[in-house]
């Protein structure tokens, strides 16, 4: 599983001009990513690192919070194209992209892995097109891989 993370002041992510998620922060935005041999136990690590990831400052003492230590709600949006491959030529492949039918539940399964561990999470639609408006704080932006 791949997932880019943004710490944000505010993020939400619309359907059809109806916002269907949205959080404050001091938070995360995280756009995840799924491939074909992606598993149920890799997304409950995923949901770990993320809920446990220090990437908020502590009283001026540099970056030593994670979402865990504040409280900090996540914003959690499927991203097929996270997997995507534009090495070659001038159109990306998505080859490496699992399916809706099997990345759908995996991406499910990291919101359920992060509520069950105390995280407010809100989430996007899968499948769906969406708008995903945020305010990166920083900006500080890291990719996590699984």
């Amino acid at each position: 599983m791949r997932a880019v993370v943004q710490r944000v002041t505010e993020a939400r992510v619309t359907v059809a001009g109806e916002s269907v998620g949205s959080i404050e922060g001091p938070g995360l935005c995280v756009l995840v990513g799924v491939t074909h041999e992606d598993t149920p136990a890799k997304a409950a690590q995923l949901a770990r690192k993320l809920w446990t990831l220090r990437l908020f400052e502590a009283d001026g003492e540099g970056v030593e919070q994670s979402c865990s230590d504040l409280g900090a709600p996540l914003l959690v949006i499927s991203q097929f194209t996270l997997y995507g491959d534009a090495r070659k030529g001038r159109r990306p492949t998505w080859n490496a992209a699992a399916p809706g039918p099997v990345a759908e539940p995996l991406v499910d399964e990291v919101v359920a892995q992060l509520r069950a561990l105390g995280a407010k999470v809100e989430t996007g639609r899968f499948g769906a097109d969406m708008q995903v408006a945020l305010v990166n704080d920083g900006p500080f932006t890291v990719i996590v891989e699984v």
